[in-house]
């Protein structure tokens, strides 16, 4: 059994899928069925990792919390059917509501289409003592708004503004918005769930045929796969061009989601560990109203 208790342990699983510089990437030498790298590819031995691993982050919470100095931003980017929705529901399982928030950005209001294109991600940042995840995020201005240029034309921008480097200013804009957001207390790890198109295609028919999972069906979803090399392009260009020391990516293999949920929660993990919690010391003084106010409650 693979012991991932230390942090050399966690980091040798993470490493292969972990980039933290600029330079290019290509999606080819990521394999989206990987589960080499947990030399067991044993599924209930990365379950009982995982149930540990949110048992852990469970526990470290309270502590991010009553530090109230610091947060974590966690975003979720991948294809339709990626797994992002159970990804949230199980590795975050064990964290209290009260200091987690997930947004899930869909299309832009008419109010947020009169602001700048960060502005309604901004608002959802973490505060101090939070966990913020991002269910898709402001990567999606140089995603979707690049594959289909209909939706950039509908942010109404100056004349003169959409230039043949419009990706490349947005690169730069997400990079300071992000390496700004460090600098206040704001730790970032981003996540693309890296789906392979069969795996998509089983995952669609899937619900297609199960009526409990129609709901999820969407045509749109559809129409998007004769777009899968635009979007494989899209995601390697901002990958190249936005993986940082202080908000990596991780490119995670999702064809089997147990793999890539303990994936996630390892990370997650060692993001947390890093920062060393611990509940606030108490000061003489409030040990001595401590005691005042015991007293008084004995009556």
């Amino acid at each position: 059994m693979v012991d991932l208790v230390t942090d050399e342990d966690i980091e040798k699983l993470l490493r292969p899928f972990r980039i933290d510089q600029p330079g290019r990437v290509s999606l080819q030498d990521f394999d989206p069925g990987d589960t080499d790298s947990l030399p067991s590819g044993d599924r209930k031995e990365a379950d009982q990792h995982l149930k540990r691993g949110v048992k852990w982050m469970a526990e470290q919470q309270p502590m991010l919390a009553a530090d109230n100095r610091e947060a974590l931003l966690i975003i979720f980017q991948g294809r339709d059917a990626a797994g992002k929705d159970s990804m949230i529901s199980h590795v975050m399982s064990g964290v209290n509501p009260q200091g987690c928030h997930v947004t899930s950005f869909k299309h832009p209001s008419y109010e947020a289409l009169d602001h700048d294109y960060m502005w309604r991600y901004h608002q959802r940042v973490p505060g101090r003592g939070e966990i913020g995840i991002f269910n898709r995020s402001y990567y999606e201005e140089v995603l979707i708004v690049r594959v289909h240029p209909n939706i950039l034309a509908a942010q109404n921008l100056p004349e003169g503004r959409v230039t043949a480097n419009i990706w490349q200013e947005r690169f730069d804009d997400i990079n300071h918005f992000e390496r700004y957001l460090t600098r206040n207390g704001v730790h970032i790890l981003k996540f693309f769930l890296n789906i392979s198109p069969e795996e998509q295609k089983k995952r669609f028919l899937k619900r297609l045929n199960h009526p409990e999972k129609h709901w999820k069906f969407s045509q749109a979803d559809i129409d998007e796969r004769s777009y899968w090399d635009d979007y494989t392009a899209a995601y390697e260009d901002a990958i190249s061009h936005t993986a940082m020391p202080y908000a990596p990516w991780y490119v995670v293999p999702s064809d089997h989601k147990w793999f890539a949920r303990l994936l996630v929660a390892a990370a997650i993990v060692a993001k947390l560990r890093s920062l060393k919690l611990a509940y606030p010391p108490i000061s003489p003084e409030d040990m001595g109203a401590f005691e005042t106010a015991r007293k008084a409650l004995r009556g």
